[in-house]
């Protein structure tokens, strides 16, 4: 039983895609009948798919005309994926750069939610290095990636009902978070596990919307603090001011 059923659950995914693909078909506005004529499946289950696609944002009825186009979560979806994509590929030669100029690893971190996501990295030749992080995902409030994103826009750090946020200090985090935003890099010890330290600076794009952030990541006493303030935080502040340019930011003087 509960392989049939793991195995229907995996044919409504795919159909689920395949309707997704026939919406996005240009000038395509389709009824569940020729939906359902398309994909030869039943009126019925096509009724199911689209009903729960439309509940999660994906799918728009037009109930005049009875037909049926991509929602607007399918866009936003589509633009985060452009969006991760083309971030890559902007910043991969910066943060080589940067990677040859200060020997440590040097990741693009972006936000997911309350989450900063490492989504690429270029890493140092060093023999000792901090452990590998692309692909994972850890609270904003615990690391310097997470902190410098989020010192540049407005949120409420205490949240309320369903939105509340389970940061153990709000209050010290707004702090930081102030002087973060007054500096322009986060820098922390620890936040992302013992004996490593993170360095973040922030990434913009035309409209001078946060994009990601630079970060680096390297074993904590390779980070004395007259090379963090004389040679790891400039160079920093310059690869995401490159980088930002990339996305078309220009930096108003002061």
């Amino acid at each position: 039983m509960t392989r049939e059923k793991g195995a229907y659950s995996v044919q409504a995914v795919i159909k689920a895609i395949d309707l997704l693909e026939v919406l996005a078909q240009d000038g395509a506005n389709p009824t569940v009948q020729v939906l359902a004529s398309k994909l030869e499946l039943s009126r019925n289950k096509i009724f199911r798919l689209l009903a729960t696609l439309e509940d999660k944002g994906l799918v728009e009825k037009d109930e005049v005309a009875g037909t049926y186009s991509l929602g607007m979560q399918s866009f936003q979806m589509a633009q985060h994926i452009l969006k991760s994509t083309s971030l890559i590929r902007l910043a991969h030669p910066v943060m080589e750069e940067l990677a040859r100029k200060l020997d440590e690893a040097i990741y693009i971190t972006v936000m997911n939610n309350d989450e900063v996501l490492f989504l690429d990295m270029v890493d140092s030749l060093q023999q000792i290095k901090a452990v590998d992080m692309v692909g994972k995902r850890f609270p904003f409030f615990t690391n310097a990636a997470g902190k410098v994103i989020k010192s540049v826009v407005s949120i409420d750090l205490r949240g309320r009902g369903p939105k509340r946020r389970d940061i153990p200090d709000p209050q010290q985090l707004e702090k930081e978070l102030e002087e973060i935003r007054k500096k322009g890099v986060a820098v922390d010890f620890g936040g992302l596990g013992e004996g490593i330290c993170a360095v973040a600076v922030v990434i913009r794009d035309y409209a001078g919307m946060v994009v990601g952030a630079l970060t680096l990541l390297a074993p904590s006493f390779r980070m004395l603090h007259d090379r963090l303030e004389q040679e790891v935080i400039p160079s920093m502040l310059q690869g995401a001011e490159e980088l930002s340019m990339k996305f078309g930011y220009v930096k108003i003087p002061a």
